[in-house]
């Protein structure tokens, strides 16, 4: 079996060490030989489906063990996984199916209604045992219990995480176990983690920044304490009983934190095992960092910027935090990072152009999106005038970003905007195009609409819904519309009626965002 594939890493972590707690969640804990039985379970009896080799399976659950069990076993198989964040609604997951052919969905007792809405004829396997008609985790557990044995490629596609695009429906990014590898590895280096560090799983294991927390987990035999944050009261009672150590967050979660104010935060003490924090998947605030300092007193914060075509381009060492508190850092390890100019001269300090990404941790493309490839997977010719192609060796791939930045005389880089006008929101990107689009087909009353953001530093931005109409339509009426069909990170916080729109001067078919941004801003 290659070494470059997650099983390999569960397999020498149940061999070194088995007796060692692997995975906690509210009380519950799994041994690393635990762990290793229950997914072997999973995976023969998901290999027993005898589903084609690449075959795509879905998990849409929320946070639990049973999640992370199912996620190995998939990476345990010759089957790719499709991880599903609970946050979609029914027609948003129906499109993933569809989109990428899933034929199996592992799912929990409460999402269980939501595929049936849908009408999947695939397989499905609930965790909990549900009627006569589903396999359950609880049976497989009960009755699977002959040796399991798999040869997984490193080379071979083992994720594919979806995020939403320019044309309003989601974009799957094809992931291989040798990405995977590569990810954990980076990441357990520069963050120096250990095999005594209790990891938080408090995010998500929709894309690659959840996930590399029980990769990471694995490469260094340490434990995963899962923590589902709804409550900051909640959030700080896991850091102090599961004994957290490192501490990976997005912007939204450090917002949540503190938004109450100090009063009901323990005492800084009682985090004094805390000692590293990382935060990705959008800005970071002053005030963040300031909080972060001040309640984690031994912990160095580490922010990072990360791509959906690559698993990371930069850190900020924490020693430059309050240095340089704008900056996106420099170039993690193994990666090189060049800015070019609409010609493809490479910008001197800090002039604006785009990033552009060589080395390590590129993913392997989108799939079945052959224009968005083009658009993101260039050649590195396009590098031409920048390095030594000496040989004209040009078949090497780098991702143009589509991010605008510039690098200050140390060579630090600083995030100026977008190429597209996705929206960046509590850690998500959002396409307007999407909600519009739901406007639009259920919601005939309103002529126009447009969608864009503002900036809000808590959130990172704010989406707002302008609309035209005959007259205005409530409120409470769009939104409990859209919440039918948009996630909930997905809906405008602010609602603005207007009789008409303002319109582009070239293209009388477009609404002037811009226009509109100034009237609310300014």
């Amino acid at each position: 079996m290659s070494i470059n594939c997650i099983r390999t890493l569960l397999e020498d972590a149940v061999t070194s060490h088995s007796d060692k707690v692997a995975l906690t969640y509210e009380g519950s804990k799994l041994t690393y030989a635990e762990l290793f039985t229950k997914v072997n379970q999973v995976a023969c009896y998901l290999d027993e489906l005898d589903l084609p080799a690449n075959t795509r399976i879905g998990v849409y659950s929320g946070k639990s063990i049973e999640q992370v069990i199912a996620i190995l076993a998939i990476l345990s198989t010759d089957y790719v996984l499709v991880p599903l964040t609970r946050l979609l609604k029914a027609e948003q997951v129906e499109y993933i199916i569809n989109d990428c052919d899933i034929k199996c969905i592992i799912t929990d007792r409460v999402k269980l209604e939501s595929i049936e809405e849908i009408s999947f004829d695939g397989h499905v396997i609930s965790y909990e045992s549900t009627s006569k008609d589903v396999a359950s985790f609880d049976e497989i557990f009960k009755y699977y219990n002959k040796p399991y044995s798999c040869d997984v490629s490193g080379h071979s596609n083992a994720v594919i995480t979806y995020s939403f695009g320019l044309t309003g429906t989601p974009k799957g990014i094809v992931i291989s176990h040798r990405n995977l590898i590569d990810s954990a590895r980076v990441v357990s280096q520069y963050l120096d983690l250990q095999e005594d560090d209790v990891i938080s799983g408090i995010l998500i294991f929709n894309l690659d920044y959840g996930l590399n927390q029980i990769f990471c987990s694995l490469y260094k035999r340490a434990t995963l304490a899962l923590h589902r944050f709804i409550l900051p009261e909640d959030f700080f009672n896991h850091l102090i009983d599961d004994q957290v150590t490192v501490l990976p967050l997005m912007p939204v979660n450090i917002s949540q934190m503190f938004e109450d104010g100090d009063q009901r935060i323990p005492s800084a003490e009682l985090f004094d095992g805390v000692r590293t924090i990382t935060s990705s998947g959008g800005n970071v605030t002053a005030k963040m960092i300031k909080d972060c300092r001040e309640h984690f007193r031994k912990a160095e914060f580490y922010s990072m910027h990360g791509l959906t075509e690559a698993f990371r381009s930069t850190y900020l060492d924490p020693s430059q935090v309050l240095i340089r508190p704008e900056s996106i850092g420099k170039p993690i390890p193994d990666v090189e990072l060049y800015v070019i100019n609409d010609e493809g001269k490479e910008c001197g300090p800090r002039e604006v152009g785009e990033l552009i990404h060589r080395g390590g941790y590129i993913y392997r493309g989108f799939w079945n999106a052959p224009e968005e490839n083009q658009r993101r997977f260039k050649s590195i010719d396009i590098l031409k005038d920048v390095i030594n192609l000496e040989g004209q060796l040009t078949d090497e791939i780098v991702v143009a970003t589509g991010d605008y930045v510039y690098k200050d005389e140390e060579g630090y880089y600083y995030f100026v905007s977008r190429h597209d006008d996705m929206i960046k929101t509590r850690g998500f990107r959002v396409s307007p195009y999407e909600i519009e689009s739901v406007v639009q087909k259920n919601l005939p009353q309103i002529a126009r609409s447009a969608v864009f953001s503002i900036e809000n530093e808590l959130i990172e931005e704010e989406i707002v819904l302008v609309y035209s109409a005959p007259s205005e339509v409530p409120e409470k009426e769009i939104l409990f519309e859209l919440k039918k069909h948009l996630a909930s990170y997905m809906i405008p916080s602010r609602v603005v009626y207007r009789k008409s729109l303002p319109l582009v001067q070239s293209d009388k078919n477009q609404v002037n965002k811009d226009e509109l941004k100034r009237e609310l801003v300014g």
